[in-house]
C-alpha cells in the first residue's frame, strides 16, 4: 500500500515538472521570437536615418519655398522690413510711401524665393558631410533635434556658400531699385536733421533670413517623420524612426 502511494506521488510530481519545463520552454521561445522580430539598431543606422530625414526635409522645404509666394505668403518665414531699418520704414510710411514699402518687402521675399532655388545642393552637401558621433542622442532628443544639430554644425558654412546665390537673386529681382528711393529720401532727411544715416546690407539680411526660414521648414518636415509613419518614405526612415514608437 505504501509502495503504491509513493508511485502515485512520483507520477504527479513528474507530470508537474513536465508542465513547468514546457511552460519555461514556451516563454523562452516567445521571447526569442519577439527579440528577433525587432532587430536592434546600430549607431551607424541611426546616423544614416537622421541624415536621410534631413535630406528629405530640405528637399521638401526647397520645393515649398522656391516658388512664387513661398516666402511671401508663409507667415512663419516671411521676410519683414529689416529690423535695423525700422526707423526708415516708419518715416517712409509717414511720408506716404506705403506703396513703395510694400513693393520693397515683396521684392525682399522674391529674392529669398529665387535664392532658395539654388539651396538644395548646398544643404544636401552640408548634410552628407555633417559629422555625427552619437546618433541615438539626437534621435531621442525630441522634436527638431536633428535640425538643431544640423543648424549648429553648418550655419556658418552655409552662409558663405549661400551668399553668392543671394547676391545673384537680389540683382535678378532688382531689389535695390525698390530700396534706393526709400533709403535715399530717409538719408537726405537725416542730413538735414543731423540724424544717423542708414543703409543695411540687404544681401546679408536676405541670406540670414532665407537660411533661417529653410531651417524652420526642415524642422517641420523632421517632426512629421518623427510622428507620422506615412512621412517615412524609405526603409531606413521606417526602421530608425519606427523604433521611437515601440
Amino acid at each position: 500500500m505504501k509502495l503504491k502511494y509513493l508511485l502515485i506521488v512520483g507520477l504527479l510530481y513528474s507530470s508537474s515538472s513536465c508542465d513547468v519545463l514546457n511552460e519555461a520552454s514556451n516563454m523562452i521561445s516567445t521571447n526569442s521570437t519577439t527579440n528577433s522580430s525587432t532587430p536592434s539598431l546600430t549607431n551607424d543606422e541611426v546616423i544614416s536615418g537622421l541624415k536621410e530625414a534631413l535630406s528629405v526635409g530640405i528637399k521638401n522645404s526647397v520645393n515649398l519655398t522656391s516658388v512664387t509666394d513661398g516666402f511671401l505668403k508663409n507667415d512663419a518665414i516671411r521676410l519683414p522690413f529689416p529690423p535695423d531699418a525700422q526707423a526708415v520704414k516708419d518715416k517712409a510710411l509717414n511720408w506716404g510711401l506705403s506703396g513703395q514699402v510694400e513693393k520693397f518687402e515683396t521684392t525682399l521675399n522674391r529674392a529669398a524665393e529665387e535664392a532658395t532655388k539654388e539651396a538644395l545642393p548646398i544643404f544636401v552637401d552640408a548634410i552628407k558631410n555633417m559629422s555625427v558621433q552619437d546618433g541615438f542622442t539626437i534621435l531621442k532628443g525630441g522634436d527638431g533635434a536633428a535640425t538643431k544639430f544640423l543648424k549648429d554644425q553648418t550655419t556658418s558654412k552655409l552662409v558663405i556658400a549661400f551668399s553668392p546665390k543671394v547676391k545673384e537673386a537680389t540683382s535678378k529681382v532688382k531689389l535695390t531699385e525698390y530700396w534706393n528711393p526709400i533709403i535715399s529720401k530717409y538719408n537726405n532727411a537725416m542730413t538735414l536733421s543731423g540724424g544717423q544715416k542708414l543703409n543695411p546690407d540687404l544681401d546679408a539680411y536676405v541670406t540670414e533670413m532665407a537660411i533661417k526660414g529653410l531651417f524652420k521648414m526642415v524642422e517641420q518636415e523632421e517632426n512629421k517623420i518623427r510622428k507620422d509613419p506615412i512621412a517615412r518614405v524609405s526603409d531606413i526612415l521606417v526602421k530608425v524612426f519606427g523604433s521611437l514608437t515601440k
